[in-house]
């Protein structure tokens, strides 16, 4: 028998993997696109944005594990059922419960890896993405790389650069400063080169000219220099915002938040919370759904196709609930025990389907059911 349960395991393990893989990809690619303008704007490398988005998979593993669970399940599930292995385990003594023992050991460890992923990984990786975009956004020097336009870093800041060789040499360089409205400066440059110094990133500018608007545009200074080194991180933030957004906060600082809050942040916090918590026992409730689809009824083909979409869109409508919940609950904080009573109705539902206590159809219904034996067959 402990062959058999592992057995089932390792075969409940290959589609649950090969779902999470496949919905990971799709859902990653839509979100990864987002940071490819601001990838290559920034002239970052594609080491920086396989990094960057790495980090928003956690964040994507909360809502795909349990369903990725759950269609992984139902398959390997039904594909056992199909060939008739479910049948042969059962003639050689192979329960029920001996059956959905596996499947729940899987469920168990996904609803360990969801919990890990929305308790710190996410927070963890939306810290450190938002930390890392900003860094990108503060160095304005990345900003420069783009030949041949005017770019605009920051208000107040436009800089064109007409070439740009391989070692990095700029050639004809355009730094033009609007900060001051009445005293604009203009920095002229026939070659130069951004560095990174211990003070910050600098343009250091050969056979620099220096045009200075003076006494409201009645007068032009022109100032020429051999070398001039211009401050680029006086256009830059010098620290990130001090709030952090929801989805960055662990679940200490969400059940624990600042009294200072005002009380709708507040009821926030504490359903982000609750939602985080909830989030895995929907494993254990996708896994009953399945056995109870694949293991009761009929093994007729129209019948397992029936409970295969009845078991999909019990599913569906499950966590679509708990997502609608998350409204009430940021609204009303009363509406957070729903996180767990979602769940739990599938689990309840399940078991008792499972538990063969589902109401049976009526006896002429039943009659009306079974087939009258032909003449041939009575003769037999």
């Amino acid at each position: 028998m402990r062959r058999l349960s592992s057995y089932v395991l390792k075969q409940l393990i290959g589609p649950v993997a090969l779902f999470t893989f496949l919905m990971t990809c799709v859902i990653w690619l839509t979100q990864a696109l987002r940071l490819l303008d601001l990838i290559i704007n920034r002239g970052q490398s594609a080491t920086t944005f396989a990094y960057l988005s790495m980090l928003i998979v956690p964040s994507l593993l909360i809502i795909i594990l349990p369903l990725a669970f759950f269609f992984g399940a139902l398959y390997a599930l039904s594909r056992l059922n199909t060939e008739s292995e479910l049948v042969v385990m059962a003639s050689a003594g192979f329960s029920q419960v001996q059956l959905a023992a596996p499947v729940l050991i899987a469920a168990v460890l996904v609803m360990a890896l969801t919990w890990a992923c929305s308790l710190y990984l996410a927070p963890a990786g939306q810290r450190t993405l938002n930390a890392t975009l900003f860094d990108i956004r503060a160095n304005i020097s990345t900003a420069l790389f783009n030949e041949g336009t005017f770019n605009t870093p920051t208000k107040g800041l436009t800089v064109f650069i007409r070439a740009i060789d391989n070692n990095g040499t700029i050639h004809g360089a355009l730094v033009h400063d609007n900060r001051n409205k009445k005293a604009p400066i203009t920095y002229l440059a026939e070659s130069g080169r951004i560095v990174q110094t211990p003070a910050g990133s600098r343009l250091v500018m050969d056979n620099a000219t220096v045009q200075r608007i003076a006494k409201n545009g009645a007068r032009l200074n022109v100032l020429k220099f051999e070398r001039l080194p211009f401050d680029l991180d006086q256009f830059t933030s010098t620290a990130p915002a001090a709030d952090r957004k929801v989805r960055e906060l662990y679940i200490s600082e969400l059940l624990h938040p600042d009294p200072k809050l005002k009380p709708k942040a507040h009821r926030a916090y504490i359903a982000e919370a609750h939602s985080r918590i909830s989030e895995p026992f929907y494993c254990l409730a996708f896994a009953l759904i399945a056995l109870a689809a694949v293991t009761q009824g009929r093994r007729a083909r129209g019948a397992h196709l029936l409970r295969m979409t009845i078991a999909c869109f019990a599913a569906a409508g499950l966590r679509i609930a708990g997502y609608g919940v998350a409204g009430l609950a940021a609204g009303n904080s009363t509406f957070c025990i729903l996180f767990y009573v979602l769940p739990l109705i599938g689990i309840v539902g399940a078991a008792i389907v499972l538990s063969g206590r589902f109401p049976k159809p009526r006896d002429g219904v039943a009659a009306a059911a079974t087939p009258t034996p032909t003449r041939t067959g009575a003769a037999a």
